[in-house]
């Protein structure tokens, strides 16, 4: 049985619809990513797989459940961006009292010692910086052994060591068989942990499939020199299907199969026309690149 099934999933607000005829599935065992732009749909989506608000369509199901079933409480853990703990409850109390709830929890001195909050067991929460807030709310999300979690935007604020500590905790919860349900950001994240990855925009799915599906093998090449080159001529030298572009100003990119005859051709146009082709690298394409791709560089608000 998939830990989550989301089918023609409809979520309004008045007259804006969230979530468009929204379908997916996220296994056991596995992390599957949801990203998006700001105003996606990804907030509304996990909120109602977690029971905290109702559909308008379609239907969900969550280890077999409705999401609104109290039978589910004890089974799923919930990381939240903030709130959910008292001002003045100090962190390892507040993750004691987490653990009582549950049967059989992850001692929470563990816990505290594996994300670094040792040191700042009896600190009042609201004393806490916001990335050790952040780990405390992973910590309680984890602590009741969880069959499935929905993490969202798990190491924001966090520092380079307290984001792998996250990293290495999150693939020993999928080894061990949980279902993990991620939002995130970060794409280098998405890309590390994600067995699947959705991308909605707009209520809807763009894509959907592992990180090296969606990226696919596709390499890019890129150099650096003089701005302004005029890349016309490049162009009609490149085979077909090739694309050349320069963004940011000195930075150029070449798209298209690379191959020995792409890197001469480009290297020799260089030549011809006296640039010192710098920082020339072959690379493949990112999910940060696909991201862009399907759902546009413009800013949201």
């Amino acid at each position: 049985m998939s830990a989550v099934v989301i089918d023609a999933l409809v979520k309004r607000y008045g007259a804006t619809t969230a979530v468009d005829g929204l379908s997916l599935t996220a296994e056991r065992g596995q992390v599957t990513a949801l990203l998006g732009p700001n105003g996606a749909g990804k907030t509304t989506t996990i909120e109602i797989c977690e029971g905290f608000r109702r559909a308008d369509g379609g239907t969900v199901r969550v280890l077999g459940l409705d999401p609104g079933d109290r039978n589910l409480r004890a089974r799923i853990g919930v990381m939240l961006q903030s709130g959910g703990v008292p001002t003045t409850a100090r962190a390892g109390e507040f993750l004691r009292l987490v653990a009582s709830f549950y049967a059989d929890p992850v001692a929470p001195g563990v816990l505290l010692e594996r994300l670094g909050l040792t040191e700042h067991a009896a600190t009042p929460y609201k004393r806490l910086s916001g990335g050790q807030q952040q780990r405390l709310s992973l910590a309680t999300a984890v602590v009741g052994r969880p069959e499935l979690v929905f993490l969202d935007e798990p190491t924001a604020g966090l520092d380079p060591q307290a984001r792998h500590a996250t990293w290495e905790l999150i693939e020993e919860l999928r080894a061990g068989g949980v279902a993990i349900v991620l939002t995130t950001h970060y794409m280098d994240e998405a890309e590390r942990l994600a067995d699947r990855v959705v991308v909605i925009d707009g209520g809807r799915m763009v894509a959907e499939g592992t990180p090296a599906e969606l990226t696919g093998a596709e390499r890019q090449l890129r150099f650096r020199a003089r701005p302004g080159l005029g890349l016309e001529e490049l162009l009609s030298a490149l085979p077909a299907g090739s694309a050349a572009k320069e963004s940011p100003s000195g930075h150029y990119l070449i798209e298209g199969e690379v191959r020995p005859e792409l890197l001469a051709t480009v290297t020799a146009w260089c030549a011809s026309h006296g640039v010192l082709a710098e920082d020339l690298r072959i690379e493949r394409r990112t999910l940060e690149d696909v991201f862009l791709e399907l759902t546009g560089r413009e800013l949201r608000s």
